[in-house]
């Protein structure tokens, strides 16, 4: 029986990544690395380790351990002082009627401070499960997050649903063995079709969880 969901924070509760990836550009640009938006959407939901890693090659640079501190740090002071971010629309009421009858988790790529800045403002006392970026050794697209959510929230792998909106998320949800419905947020829908459902936007996925909320009370 379905018992928890599992949300990805940025592009699913929140509509941040606009501020992600001009925070990347800007921190990547300092260090003479050239990327786009979409270099960014591209490996949305990684954590910045693996992330600053891919940057570096794709810029054919050799990433240096001892710079990740320096350029994460500049990247987080970047992010919050253009950062302007909400919740999509209706996410707050819908998780407040979720939470009533499911067991809640977030697994993001996001460091631990931006994380519990978000979930203290935006959802504060909704969630049973939050895991970040620090809290594994690798990060999506690899399976560690969720299958760490799955361990905390102490459930069988087919009793959650994974929502994601990045590939590199429906890939680590994937991996992990869960089934996983892709909200095309910042990418084309073709890129989140490893996914067992893909909705066509916050509307359809709000639609689909009071569905399944429905169903759960009926």
């Amino acid at each position: 029986m379905l018992s928890s969901l599992i949300f990805d924070m940025d592009g699913v509760l929140v509509d941040s990544m606009l501020y992600h990836a001009q925070a990347w550009i800007q921190v990547s640009s300092e260090v003479g690395v050239n990327v786009t938006p979409s270099d960014i959407y591209e490996i949305e939901g990684a954590n910045h380790r693996l992330g600053l890693q891919w940057l570096f090659q794709k810029a054919d640079r050799d990433f240096e351990p001892e710079m990740y501190e320096t350029i994460l740090q500049r990247k987080i002071e970047i992010f919050h002082s253009i950062a302007d971010v909400k919740p999509f629309d209706g996410m707050s009421d819908c998780l407040i009627a979720l939470k009533n009858s499911f067991r809640l988790a977030v697994v993001t790529g996001s460091e631990r401070a931006t994380v519990e800045l978000f979930m203290d403002q935006f959802f504060p006392g909704i969630f049973d499960v939050v895991i970040s970026g620090e809290d594994v050794h690798y990060g999506k697209p690899y399976p560690e997050p969720y299958l760490k959510a799955v361990e905390m929230l102490s459930i069988a792998k087919d009793e959650c649903i994974v929502i994601e909106n990045a590939p590199m998320g429906v890939e680590s949800a994937k991996r992990a063995g869960l089934y996983c419905v892709g909200v095309p947020t910042y990418v084309s829908p073709d890129k989140l079709s490893e996914a067992d459902l893909v909705l066509r936007d916050h509307a359809s996925l709000q639609n689909y969880l009071y569905n399944i909320l429905k169903g759960r009370n009926s």
